[in-house]
């Protein structure tokens, strides 16, 4: 729980969190980071670092083994650990509200960033820990084409890289597309704005068919600029008054993907299905993926023209 996390980080010092570094650059190259490798990185005496690292797997921030050899890895409340540190020393974070969000492949906080220079009201954020690979390494690795060619790779690896890519697929999209501003990235933690409004799946709709048009806008101007959500659903589209936010982006591919048709057909006719389903809606699929990609092209044009 991340209100353990925030107690238990206000405890440790620099030691602690030199260890948890050490651990963490050290599962680049080792599934169990040997103890001799966290003496050369800490500076530390045997004793100390024994003593520290006993703490440590107390508070379930690292876990160990003595087969074959006497090594560690980080846990994941270790990991909050660290990137919590980077983020409130940047001044990204200065607090952490409640869970308003939780599945198998991340956790959603409400947090609090301090006004630049001190002026003006403090802000609402969002902060997203990515959680991939936390219960099989190998489930995630068959279903995410970028760890494909990864040969060794540890759940750290898996959930930093989710992170990183969800943030520069925001950073790509916005503002063009309606996205939620990205505020900062470390390790496996976003911090973005608030999406605005409320999830569709949870909304009662005045006007279905503006928002689905809406909807299907969005879609075309991400495929316009080369890429495919992959994943998109009820459950993570936002609507307000305005229009819509698309949210969750660790699973996009580009348009030149192998797969890009089914997953295009795919995330569409979710969107179709909900809307027939809920509102009595009826679109063809076929009508509405032709439509985008036409759409897309007069697009990809006046994108060309403007540069």
């Amino acid at each position: 729980m991340i209100d353990d996390v925030v107690k238990l980080f206000r405890e440790l010092d620099s030691k602690d969190l030199r260890i948890l570094t050490g651990i963490e650059i050290g599962m680049k190259h080792f599934e169990w980071v040997p103890v001799e490798e966290l003496l050369k990185y800490t500076r530390l005496p045997y004793s100390s670092l024994e003593y520290k690292l006993r703490l440590l797997i107390k508070k379930n921030m690292v876990i160990g083994t003595n087969q074959p050899y006497e090594g560690y890895q980080i846990y994941f409340d270790g990991y909050d650990t660290l990137a919590l540190n980077t983020l409130v020393k940047r001044g990204t974070i200065s607090a952490i509200g409640d869970e308003i969000g939780v599945g198998k492949e991340s956790v959603v906080h409400e947090a609090v960033k301090e006004p630049e220079l001190g002026l003006g009201e403090p802000q609402g954020v969002i902060l997203k820990f990515h959680r991939e690979g936390r219960t099989s390494f190998k489930n995630v690795k068959r279903l995410r084409s970028h760890l494909e060619d990864k040969e060794h790779f540890s759940w750290i690896y898996a959930a930093r890289l989710a992170a990183k890519r969800e943030a520069e697929i925001i950073r790509k999209l916005y503002p063009d597309v309606s996205v939620p501003r990205l505020l900062d990235n470390n390790r496996h933690a976003l911090v973005m704005d608030v999406a605005k409004g409320t999830l569709l799946y949870r909304t009662k709709l005045e006007e279905p068919e503006w928002f689905l048009d809406e909807i299907l806008r969005q879609v075309c101007l991400v495929y316009g600029k080369g890429y495919i959500h992959s994943d998109l659903s009820e459950y993570n589209i936002f609507v307000n008054e305005d229009g819509v936010q698309f949210i969750d982006w660790p699973q996009f591919v580009e348009t030149a993907h192998p797969h890009a048709d089914e997953l295009l057909e795919r995330d569409v006719s979710n969107v179709l299905k909900h809307f027939r389903r809920k509102y009595k809606v009826d679109r063809n699929v076929n009508d509405v993926l032709s439509r985008i990609k036409k759409d897309s092209e007069s697009f990809q044009q006046s994108q060309m023209f403007e540069s």
